[in-house]
């Protein structure tokens, strides 16, 4: 394994922050995976996972079982594990800019058809080798004016070139699910297998820019924008590790084992028996993914208690009770009800609310939303 230190712009005299990627592999070789941790960096399952995912690659290093290439970004938020404030960690938002750090990665799709216009061919790995070529290009034209703008940067250096983007997130309190586009759902459909994902929700652009779509939604736009049929060259995936407080060994391991499954299944990794000769059927069947514009969030009419009617995995009936909300002066109960049918997927985990606040989301069939479908 080799270490790479990043050092980030540094937004003052004497202050610097540094980003590490553990590389595993030989580049070139085989696929090449990227999986980074805790992008919002109050979101600690991440990290615990590779943790388990860095003691499991050392070891299949040491014998000679990396078959292509993984970078693994232990820690992708250096900048937000410094932010404490008032005894609270803020790791979901940039301080200095106020930005979500999950936000505002850069389309690349007009910088490579202008680098790439007449030079594809018949031959799709070529095509695929030039597209790529070009995006390591863009990438490192992107400014970088702010210790924000280098995070971005960096990280998209590193996963920009990749065959699988994973970037491990998780929610308040919450089943595991994972987002992507519907053009990479035919090869995440092996990876919701592999790590039992009870929830996908899809969409082609969620809106906000986050970094999983700028890695995969560049390939279609750009096949469109060319007129070419290109593959969907990258699997870029939001994995939500279920809760804030799910920071568990036995559950950090089961899921790193899972992504190692699919490393192996995709020719990343190669696993020591019997995990190498399992046959896909032995899976379980994976959950069927359902639109990310019919995930309804259940909004707080007015401030109050939070207490909740259901846990997460529950499945529901548009008007079923999830929730009530209890003025401590008054007395008054208010409920929150099911927006639609569909699963209860997860759960804000403060227990008061203010009016407007998101409590939780349920993943209905119908697409009954437009516009940015994404959280803050």
């Amino acid at each position: 394994m080799t270490a790479v230190h990043h050092t980030l712009l540094g937004a003052t005299p004497g202050t610097t922050h540094q980003l590490i990627s553990l590389h595993y592999g030989t580049p070139g070789a085989g696929p090449k995976a990227m999986i980074q941790a805790s992008l919002h960096a109050d979101e600690v399952p991440g990290m615990l996972v590779a943790h388990h995912l860095r003691r499991r690659l050392d070891a299949l290093q040491a014998a000679g079982r990396v078959r292509g290439e993984v970078v693994l970004v232990p820690a992708a938020n250096p900048v937000g594990l410094g932010q404490w404030l008032l005894r609270g960690f803020q790791g979901r938002f940039d301080l200095a800019s106020g930005e979500n750090f999950n936000r505002h990665y850069a389309d690349l799709t007009e910088a490579v058809a202008a680098a790439v216009q007449g030079r594809l061919g018949a031959d799709s790995r070529a095509n695929v080798a030039l597209v790529r070529a070009a995006l390591r290009e863009a990438v490192a034209a992107l400014p970088a004016d702010s210790t924000l703008q280098s995070l971005r940067k960096t990280l998209f250096g590193l996963a920009v070139d990749a065959d699988i983007v994973l970037d491990l997130h998780c929610d308040g309190e919450a089943l595991l699910h994972f987002y992507t586009t519907p053009g990479c759902w035919p090869q995440a459909e092996l990876l919701a297998r592999c790590i039992g994902a009870r929830a996908v929700l899809l969409a082609e652009r969620s809106g906000g820019d986050p970094f999983d779509e700028a890695c995969s939604m560049l390939w279609p736009q750009l096949a469109q924008r060319l007129g070419l049929d290109l593959p969907q060259a990258c699997l870029a995936v939001t994995i939500e590790l279920r809760g804030e407080a799910d920071v568990q060994h036995a559950l950090a391991a089961q899921d790193a084992a899972g992504i190692l499954q699919f490393l192996a299944r995709r020719g990343v990794l190669d696993l020591p028996e019997p995990a190498a000769g399992e046959a896909a059927g032995d899976l379980p069947p994976a959950c069927r993914p359902t639109p990310l514009a019919g995930s309804i969030p259940l909004v707080a009419p007015v401030g109050g208690m939070v207490v909740f009617a259901q846990e997460p995995g529950a499945q529901v009936h548009a008007g079923d009770l999830l929730a009530e909300l209890i003025d401590p002066l008054t007395g008054t109960v208010t409920p929150v009800t099911a927006p639609v049918d569909g699963l209860f997927f997860a759960r804000d985990n403060r227990r008061f609310a203010v009016a407007g606040m998101s409590l939780g989301k349920v993943a209905g069939s119908q697409a009954l939303r437009s516009g940015p479908l994404l959280s803050a």
